[in-house]
């Protein structure tokens, strides 16, 4: 009796020594103990750090030409879609033609012009060159009637004093009267050639201010068939979509030729090349003052155990100051990691989970209890009997 006695009080003492010593490793952890508390959201993607560009078709139109291929790598510029232009494409033709028409005719135009000016300016030199032959005629022509008439009133006075014979004095009247009609015919001449000159130069003038008309006229109409080439072209090119930058075509709708567009229709997005990094919305409580940039954070992509694959280690880098759409946006940057055997690439979802804290879970206990104590309780009071 007194051994078995003695066997029991040992075996109570050992069970209260193992009970004590998981006590005190309990409290240990509970107290001194440090646990990592984490912000998870299920709202994350990885996305290129450039704004990924949305191609639109500008005009309306039916698909002639479709180099957009899902994935295929693009460059700025490079023609993706080509819209039919075929009676824009005639148009242009004809207009260019009647362009390349119209500047033989104005070179002929100014080739007249030219050629009327410098006949004008011959035709005035040879006039005045006239002109004056003329009027020295006529002076002369005045001083030999003036001596005519000299010797005429001469030898009349000498036949009056019968000196002379009145043959003498008659021929030398006929001559001074030749002589005076002589003038008066080289002054006509002089009168003549004024009015032709006159005359001439007034239907040259018209001649010219007319081919000027003519000129300007064509030179409007040459303007007019520029500015529509250039409106034809740009429309033309309007009909080219066009890769705004360079990148791979990350979304791509089934679009076939022949297919008729809209304006404003979206044709498919580029996404640039750049640095990935993960964009994630938290609720407003769980990320207003508690994430900040520099904290820790890994991601695990959807579709991806992690088990198998791992994680993707980040940190964050900034965190936004106003809610949107009931969310706070943070962005992180990805940590290199080469011989991850995750597919990092643009558009893959995930959720994430920032390292906010790191509490002893005594510290985390007592938070709770007051968070649970401090919150408002509702009392809903039963409805008392009608009176």
């Amino acid at each position: 009796m007194g051994s078995l006695d003695q066997d029991g009080y040992r075996g109570s003492l050992w069970l209260l020594a193992g009970a004590l010593l998981l006590l005190g490793a309990w409290l240990a952890w509970f107290f001194l103990s440090r646990v990592e508390r984490y912000e998870v959201t299920d709202m994350a993607r990885l996305e290129v750090d450039r704004a990924a560009h949305v191609v639109q078709a500008p005009v309306a139109g039916r698909v002639l030409v479709n180099r957009m291929e899902l994935g295929r790598a693009v460059t700025a510029g490079e023609v993706l879609i080509e819209l039919d232009a075929g009676p824009l494409n005639l148009q242009l033709r004809e207009e260019r033609a009647r362009l390349t028409g119209l500047q033989p005719q104005l070179e002929a135009e100014r080739s007249e012009v030219a050629s009327l000016e410098k006949a004008q300016g011959a035709d005035s030199d040879a006039t005045n060159a006239a002109q004056a032959v003329a009027e020295a005629q006529v002076r002369e022509g005045a001083a030999l009637a003036d001596l005519a008439a000299a010797e005429a009133q001469r030898d009349e006075q000498l036949r009056t004093e019968g000196l002379a014979a009145a043959r003498d004095a008659a021929r030398s009247k006929a001559e001074a009267q030749s002589r005076s009609a002589g003038i008066e015919s080289l002054r006509l001449s002089v009168s003549r050639l004024e009015r032709e000159r006159i005359k001439n130069g007034t239907d040259r003038e018209a001649n010219i201010r007319h081919l000027h008309g003519d000129i300007a006229r064509l030179e409007g109409d040459r303007a007019t068939a520029t500015r529509t080439v250039e409106r034809l072209e740009y429309e033309i090119e309007r009909r080219k979509i066009r890769a705004p930058v360079s990148g791979r075509l990350g979304d791509v709708p089934e679009l076939r030729v022949g297919s008729y567009l809209e304006e404003g229709d979206k044709l498919g997005t580029i996404v640039p090349e750049g640095r990935l990094r993960i964009v994630a919305d938290f609720l407003p409580p769980a990320a207003v003052g508690r994430i900040r940039p520099g904290q820790t954070a890994r991601m695990r992509l959807d579709g991806f155990p992690w088990a198998q694959y791992g994680t993707i280690r980040a940190t964050v880098e900034t965190v936004a100051e106003e809610v949107r759409d009931g969310r706070v946006r943070v962005e992180l940057a990805v940590a290199a990691a080469p011989s991850s055997p995750l597919p990092l690439q643009h558009g893959l979802p995930g959720s994430v989970e920032v390292l906010v804290e790191r509490a002893a879970p005594a510290t985390l206990a007592l938070r709770a209890a007051g968070q649970f104590l401090a919150s408002p309780k509702s009392v809903f009071a039963a409805p008392g009997p009608a009176r």
